[in-house]
């Protein structure tokens, strides 16, 4: 398995996205509201990929300092590129797992379930200031009979994938309340998806094999939601300690 970004397909394609998940910025304006949250807040954007919400977090609390942090090193170039300059934001090469400083809002978009929605709140729970919270988004099923396309999709990219009900069981059973949670519409799923389709288009002529067969799934992905996206999304839940 290639594990050099510098040449892995998958980082072709993904490389200078302006988000790497599904989101809008209506989305963090809305798990802010229900926080109250100060305008000096202190924010962690776990997993920020390019930085796509950074912006969004700002605005919702424009005296906030916001720490972005992600693995991938070019995604933490392009963050520090993009906000270098600014006082509000530092950007980390940093693992998910492992968040050292307390936080009035842990903000993770898409990408808990890298390790999983239990682990994720259980281990940062610590990096909580009091009265602080968590939002994130989580693959969702809508449906209890999906098409076999789709059925298809989430047995290959997300087989824990669950409703609901299900996140919210695992919400609650890490020691966590459900303050709000808000299914991500049309408009957060087409601010990924058009700039990705856009890029997959750019890479067809030239591309290699393993480039090919990385634009072909990520093209069944794209379709298949918009067929069916009735049937799955993602589910932003905000919650605090119980």
């Amino acid at each position: 398995m290639n594990t050099d970004p510098s040449t892995d397909p998958f980082f072709a394609l993904h490389r200078d996205l302006p988000r790497e998940g599904p989101g809008e910025a209506a989305d963090v304006a809305w798990a802010a509201s229900l926080l109250g949250l100060s305008a000096t807040a202190r924010i962690a954007d776990v997993a920020c990929g390019p930085g796509g919400d950074i912006a969004a977090l700002l605005a919702a609390a424009p005296q906030a300092h916001v720490t972005a942090l992600d693995k991938t090193p070019h995604f933490v170039q392009a963050a520090r590129e993009a906000w270098r300059g600014d006082g509000r934001v530092t950007v980390l090469k940093a693992d998910m797992k492992v968040i050292a400083n307390p936080y009035d809002l842990i903000w993770c978009a898409g990408a808990v379930y890298f390790i999983g929605v239990g682990a994720a709140l259980r281990s940062w729970r610590k990096s909580l200031l009091p009265d602080g919270a968590i939002a994130f988004s989580e693959a969702c099923r809508f449906t209890d009979a999906p098409s076999p396309r789709a059925q298809a999709l989430w047995e290959k990219e997300y087989p824990d994938m669950t409703d609901r009900q299900g996140i919210t069981e695992q919400i609650e059973a890490a020691g966590y309340r459900v303050l709000g949670q808000r299914r991500l519409n049309d408009t957060a799923w087409e601010a990924y998806y058009t700039p990705l389709d856009a890029r997959i288009t750019a890479l067809r002529d030239g591309a290699d094999p393993a480039l090919r067969e990385v634009l072909d799934t990520a093209a069944e992905e794209v379709a298949c939601w918009r067929a069916h996206r009735d049937e799955y999304g993602y589910l932003l839940s905000v919650v605090a300690p119980a």
